[in-house]
């Protein structure tokens, strides 16, 4: 049985989506990110101290994308690559989502809506939104002509990225200036099992 470490609420969503779109069973331990990730036992599981992790029988893995990566993978449902040029385009964007895309969307949702109010940073916050469009720009070019990143099938990339741009919206970022990854997204998040994760979420 997979073990699925974390909270809805955080990275682990991710992981969550991925797990509703293979139908694979699994357990989820809800650890907080607040406490319940820096006890020793769970450090034993991930020495950084965040969420999510993942156990599936002796393997550990931590990052949620990287976790996506190894679940899509393993438990092929249609979602990983049958290329090796199109699995190197699965890494690239699963690490551009990581390194270019979330780090705007991240600090903006921190700073505009998760810290108390006197404890944002405005300098922050308006780098941040700067920042945006740029990465915003990229996928929206990536995806001028076609449904999704890899073609006309959704997988294992659409679903990580869509996982991180689609926080942008929370964070009060528009994405009225990309109308490739507006549809995009609208897409990847009418899917059946991200519809079932959202039921089930309440």
């Amino acid at each position: 049985m997979i073990k699925l470490y974390g909270v809805p609420r955080s990275r682990t969503m991710r992981v969550l989506w991925m797990l509703e779109e293979l139908g694979v069973p699994f357990e989820n331990e809800p650890v907080s990110f607040t406490g319940g990730s820096r006890t020793p036992e769970f450090l034993r599981l991930n020495p950084n101290g965040h969420i999510p992790v993942l156990q599936d029988g002796e393997v550990v893995l931590w990052e949620s994308l990287a976790i996506n990566l190894y679940l899509a993978r393993k438990y092929d449902k249609g979602l990983w690559p049958r290329t090796p040029e199109d699995e190197g385009r699965a890494f690239q964007w699963s690490l551009w989502a990581m390194t270019e895309l979330e780090e705007p969307v991240i600090t903006t949702l921190v700073h505009r809506r998760l810290l108390p109010e006197g404890e944002r940073d405005a300098a922050k916050l308006a780098a941040a939104v700067a920042r945006f469009p740029q990465p915003l720009g990229v996928l929206d070019g990536a995806l001028a002509g076609r449904q999704y990143l890899l073609g006309d099938a959704f997988g294992v990339a659409d679903l990580n990225v869509a996982a991180v741009v689609g926080w942008a919206p929370l964070a009060g970022l528009e994405l009225d200036g990309a109308p490739n990854v507006q549809g995009w997204l609208q897409r990847c998040t009418s899917r059946p099992a991200f519809a079932r994760l959202q039921q089930k979420l309440g």
